[in-house]
């Protein structure tokens, strides 16, 4: 992972262009120069990252794409001292001087060119910095002043390493896949809205008045008419959008790499992905993985971790006990145990007891209600030998003997152990307990260092919508069920496991796909049980029925999210800061003032009126056309 953002540290290796390269204005890059160079005169360019006046002679640390090299400026050469003395942060500089080796105990071990500098024989400034909203490198600039001024944060030593890490990334994405007879193919950005996931967002069209393209979430449908047109193994670098509220991991552009092969299984598409995902971390970080990751099925990883993303660093795990609460008097159990859909489940932390006062467990309690938890109960374990009168707990009265037994066997508690509970539906235990999980890991510092995949498996094919009223796709409409399920589609829909594999890694899904449809009859009767129409199936998919008729070979894909695997490589808690020019979690471009009003001209062209600007003309007088 990357860290260093000293103001002296050294630009990424690798980053040098060769000298034919350099072009006439400059003849080598900073960061490349060495004792190779000393005797030689060198034409050097880039931005002041510092300038320190020692007693006469000025040194200047000159920047650019290559790193950091040191000019000297002596005041026996007045002409270009003088202007060694007026130059300030981020003045764009060009410097024409002698490559000399630094006077001994004056190097610089931080810096690949810190045995040698410039002594300048001419300086000519390009351009002066007259406005600096702050100063490159600088820390705890706030997230929005850095957006606005991108172009200067994007200078520091952070982000050009982020940066340059996210294109070694793609390079290696490309390297493996072509050496492993994929095709990069281009699919259409103006397409056809098909509103099934996320919001659309949508582009009006001039030509055609009244009708919208749509900016695609996902090249789904294409890449799965490539496979069906003969190009078996198929990739791209997407650019993908959705209208949707924004985090963290999210935006509302947003890159992936999509890939999608015919006659293959399951097992071919994780095989290739495993291969892909280690081949890149090692060649692009130095990070070796596994050969094969672990697998595990999605219920699995619900009753275990309370989620479908569980970072497998964190030794804590939710613990079963709805069975054994089903006879017990103490209703907040009993009554969870015992009604369909609902869970009775612990978390046991080892030496909780010392380790989480009082207040901290109030504090948890607090925490588990934003994820619809009404209370935290617990137990602390101090005297095993003692039973009952060994815990301390304000539910113990409640609970009998033999409850409390199978409490601390399956627990495997020990003295100086805490317990906590959730008892309620199994959405509300498993969101509640999985969130504790996660911040119990990170408060007691219990994550292990390193990066740790697993695969889901076993997904359901679908969810029912208590609003709505109807099934919904847990990935979407595309994806196959297990055959030996393609009977329940009709009868028990919420019985069916699809055949979708998602990739997690460290808590954080980088890629998620599946197997998919490939005959029309399947693929016809999923888009029946999710309640469309005959008419809006052909509507909306019309196109894609028709080509599964044309002869679909088996086939299947994944996409990976990029933005989220520089972030996790680079050590960023946001995508925003491997992203150039990200928007806000408002879906707002602070450096382009975007999305912005368009002028009544081109609404014209468009056919199109603004609701509350037609309305605010009303109320005025004002007639519109």
């Amino acid at each position: 992972m990357i860290q260093d953002d000293t103001e002296t540290s050294d630009l990424k290796d690798g980053l040098a262009i060769s000298e034919s390269l350099s072009g006439s204005m400059r003849s080598h890059q900073c960061g490349v120069l060495s004792e190779s160079n000393v005797g030689e005169v060198v034409k050097i360019c880039g931005w002041v990252n510092s300038r320190r006046d020692h007693g006469g002679v000025i040194f200047i640390d000159l920047r650019d794409a290559g790193g950091i090299v040191q000019v000297v400026s002596n005041p026996e050469q007045q002409s270009v001292f003088s202007v060694a003395e007026s130059v300030r942060s981020e003045d764009v500089l060009l410097v024409e001087g002698e490559v000399s080796i630094r006077p001994e105990e004056t190097e610089n071990i931080e810096l690949d060119t810190g045995y040698i500098e410039v002594v300048a024989k001419s300086i000519q400034v390009l351009n002066k910095a007259e406005f600096l909203p702050f100063q490159v490198n600088e820390r705890d600039i706030g997230e929005n002043l850095r957006l606005k001024y991108r172009y200067v944060d994007l200078r520091s030593t952070r982000m050009q390493q982020n940066i340059r890490l996210r294109a070694d990334l793609n390079r290696g994405i490309r390297s493996f896949l072509d050496q492993n007879g994929f095709t990069e193919i281009e699919t259409p950005m103006l397409t056809k809205s098909t509103p099934e996931g996320a919001r659309d967002y949508v582009v009006p069209s001039r030509v055609h008045t009244g009708s919208f393209f749509a900016l695609p979430q996902s090249p789904q449908m294409f890449k799965q008419m490539l496979v069906m047109g003969g190009f078996e193994r198929y990739y791209q670098i997407a650019r993908c959008f959705r209208d949707e509220d924004l985090r963290a991991d999210r935006q509302p552009e947003f890159t992936q790499l999509d890939m999608e092969m015919a006659f293959v299984n399951e097992q071919d598409v994780i095989r290739i992905a495993e291969k892909l995902f280690a081949s890149v971390m090692k060649s692009v970080a130095g990070i070796e993985l596994a050969e094969t990751f672990e697998r595990i099925s999605y219920q699995e990883a619900m009753n275990r971790f309370g989620t479908d993303r569980p970072d497998m660093r964190n030794p804590l795990e939710i613990i079963e006990l709805t069975d054994a609460m089903t006879e017990e008097q103490f209703q907040v159990f009993q009554r969870p145990a015992s009604t369909s859909g609902g869970r009775v489940a612990a978390i046991n932390v080892p030496a909780g007891g010392s380790l989480i006062p009082r207040q901290k467990i109030d504090a948890y309690t607090e925490f588990v209600a934003n994820f619809g938890a009404k209370g935290l109960a617990y137990i602390k374990v101090n005297d095993m030998g003692q039973g009952r009168e060994g815990l301390q707990s304000p539910i113990l009265k409640f609970l009998s003997d033999a409850a409390i037994e199978t409490i601390l066997e399956r627990c495997q508690s020990k003295p100086g152990d805490l317990v906590f509970f959730g008892a309620d539906k199994a959405s509300i235990v498993n969101a509640s307990l999985g969130a504790l999980r996660v911040q119990l890991g990170k408060d007691l510092n219990l994550i292990a260092e390193g990066f740790y995949p697993v695969w889901v498996v076993d997904f359901p094919l679908v969810e029912y919508d208590e609003i709505e009223k109807r099934w919904q796709a847990l990935h979407h409409p595309f994806t196959a069920p297990r055959p030996e399920h393609e009977a329940l589609l009709d009868s028990d829909p919420g019985q069916v496991l699809s055949r979708a594999y998602d990739l997690v890694i460290n808590g954080v899904e980088l890629g998620g796909g599946s197997i998919r449809n490939h005959k029309f009859g399947i693929q016809d009767k999923v888009f029946d049980m999710l309640g469309l129409s005959k008419s809006e199936t052909e509507e909306k998919f019309g196109f894609l029925l028709q080509a599964l008729k044309s002869g679909a070979p088996p086939h299947g894909g994944i996409a990976f999210g990029l933005d989220r695997i520089a972030a996790m490589l680079c050590g960023e808690e946001s995508i925003r800061d491997v992203i150039v020019f990200p928007k806000t979690q408002r879906a707002y471009c602070p450096l382009t003032e975007a999305p912005n009003e368009v002028d009544e001209r081109q609404l014209d062209e468009l056919e199109l009126r603004i609701k509350s600007t037609a309305a605010s003309k009303s109320e005025t007088g004002s007639s519109s056309a």
